[in-house]
């Protein structure tokens, strides 16, 4: 066999099959570009769902990461670091918020946001216990805890994992009629991707977030944000909220924060709605570790600039030109998205989305499918324009265009 047959056929004898890998078995990476065990290269046009914003081997972030192994990686919460602070102060800034909750994955801040919105539900606006409320959207993707399944309508995350967390009233994306209805007096959040990414990047309807910042304003609620996949720079804006000029009560920040280094996520709110927890209500080994902030504060700094923002909205406004493009001739239906990241659905005679992110493996791109003939585009900001183009000329090789 070949090394990469090996090596795959090693993993599928000693790991759990909860993914379903392209056959590529990647063993280094540089900026936009990967490298196999056999030595050939491909486009990365996935970014790791958004955690590789910043592109693979990133210089400066690979430099805050060995300065802080050098001193120290991890503390627990029970002792204070020389990290801590300034990360809190400075995400905290970025998000125009003022209190940092700090966890290590996207699905532990769900949780961790869902926590909280109950908490402040009874503590602060006086929802009768255990009658608090959770509005979210069909078709969300939130993580894949027992709880965050509990509220998903995708049959293949909920299949044979209850019983199910209660709590959670689910209404259509984008429906402000059914949202209106569903928010009543124990209504203690709205949870909202602000773009569905593993649906197929669905943006919402023009004014939709708008109207639930509205809603929640005036029912008090809170309007959680779950930026993991849409945040920091991915769609031009720090945050996807910004496009229609929302500012939600809660943000739940992940993926890219890390840098592609460590997991790194966070819940990030008013002093109000954090300030209900209080010592061992909640918490975390690994969160907020030394490591972590480090590496974060850089990510920070390099949000500050704008300049991954400003590069993903240009390398946007030419994905989506090309991609209209492709739309024009008919063997793409629709395409969706916003920034560096795109939702494209393929006719689906010319093939699953399966069949098709393989075939553009074969030509040395390597993106991923989701639901029936639709793929998930989103390349790491750092990419270079002819890369780009190269990219998405390879995707319409493979239509026959």
């Amino acid at each position: 066999m070949s090394a990469t047959e090996d090596l795959i056929a090693a993993a599928d004898a000693h790991s759990a099959h909860t993914y379903h890998p392209l056959p590529v078995v990647i063993a280094t990476a540089e900026g936009a570009w990967m490298t196999d065990v056999e030595g050939r290269r491909y486009l990365d046009f996935l970014a790791g769902y958004s955690a590789l914003n910043f592109g693979h081997g990133n210089r400066r972030l690979l430099d805050a990461a060995r300065a802080q192994l050098e001193r120290v990686t991890l503390t627990s919460r029970a002792f204070h670091h020389d990290r801590f602070g300034a990360f809190c102060e400075r995400l905290a800034a970025l998000c125009g918020m003022e209190t940092v909750l700090p966890m290590n994955t996207g699905a532990e801040a769900v949780e961790t946001a869902v926590k909280t919105a109950r908490k402040w539900g009874y503590k602060v606006k006086g929802v009768p216990a255990e009658m608090a409320k959770i509005v979210v959207a069909g078709n969300n993707f939130h993580g894949r805890t027992t709880t965050v399944i509990s509220f998903s309508t995708d049959p293949e995350a909920r299949a044979d994992f209850g019983p199910y967390t209660p709590g959670f009233q689910i209404v259509p994306y984008g429906d402000m009629t059914a949202m209106r209805s569903a928010v009543t007096e124990n209504t203690v959040a709205v949870l909202l991707e602000p773009i569905q990414g593993e649906a197929g990047v669905l943006v919402p309807p023009a004014g939709y977030l708008a109207a639930v910042r509205e809603l929640t304003g005036e029912r008090n609620v809170l309007f959680v944000a779950d930026e993991v996949q849409s945040g920091l720079g991915r769609t031009g804006r720090t945050f996807a909220c910004e496009h229609e000029g929302v500012v939600p009560d809660v943000y739940v920040l992940g993926k890219a924060l890390g840098g592609g280094i460590v997991p790194v996520s966070a819940v990030v709110s008013s002093r109000e709605v954090l300030g209900v927890f209080r010592p061992g209500e909640h918490g975390s080994t690994f969160g907020g570790n030394p490591l972590a902030c480090a590496v974060a504060l850089e990510v920070i700094a390099m949000l500050e600039s704008g300049e991954h923002q400003a590069r993903a909205a240009e390398l946007g406004a030419r994905l989506h030109r090309r991609l209209g493009e492709l739309a024009s001739t008919g063997r793409v239906t629709a395409v969706r998205g916003r920034g560096l990241w795109a939702g494209v659905d393929v006719d689906p005679s010319h093939g699953t989305g399966r069949e098709i992110s393989e075939r553009l493996l074969d030509r040395g791109v390597l993106v991923k499918d989701t639901h029936g003939s639709t793929l998930r585009i989103a390349p790491p900001l750092v990419i270079g324009e002819q890369d780009l183009d190269w990219g998405l000329d390879q995707l319409a090789a493979v239509l026959g265009v």
